[in-house]
């Protein structure tokens, strides 16, 4: 092999590397970008998932704070409907009692002149 041949072919291989390296010089950037986007992406992912577990947490005591539970709900409505059975037996009562009142309905009176 003469010099000039050495050269062409050493000129090569540093053409080849150069585009190589070029090449993956590209495809690391790539993944680079790829990698910053992702990361901002998770981040804010992450804020909105902090905000919604905030978000619910206020909710869950606004609710509890606010809302009958079950058991409360039946207690009132027993209360309730010890009130009305009273209101009722007492206008039952009220029957009775003008029933009576006109059992025996009152005698007139003389009047001594």
């Amino acid at each position: 092999m003469t010099g000039p041949e050495i050269m062409a072919v050493v000129g090569f291989f540093v053409m080849l590397s150069g585009t190589l390296w070029g090449v993956w010089w590209r495809i690391e950037g790539k993944v680079e970008k790829a990698k910053t986007e992702a990361a901002a992406v998770a981040a804010s992912a992450n804020a909105l998932a902090a905000l919604t577990r905030q978000e619910l947490a206020e909710h869950k005591l606004h609710t509890a704070e606010t809302y009958v539970t079950k058991v409360g709900m039946q207690e009132q409505t027993s209360q309730i409907m010890r009130a009305i059975e009273g209101v009722g037996n007492r206008i039952d009562g009220l029957g009775e009692r003008l029933d009576r009142m006109y059992e025996h309905p009152p005698r007139p009176t003389r009047r001594a002149s």
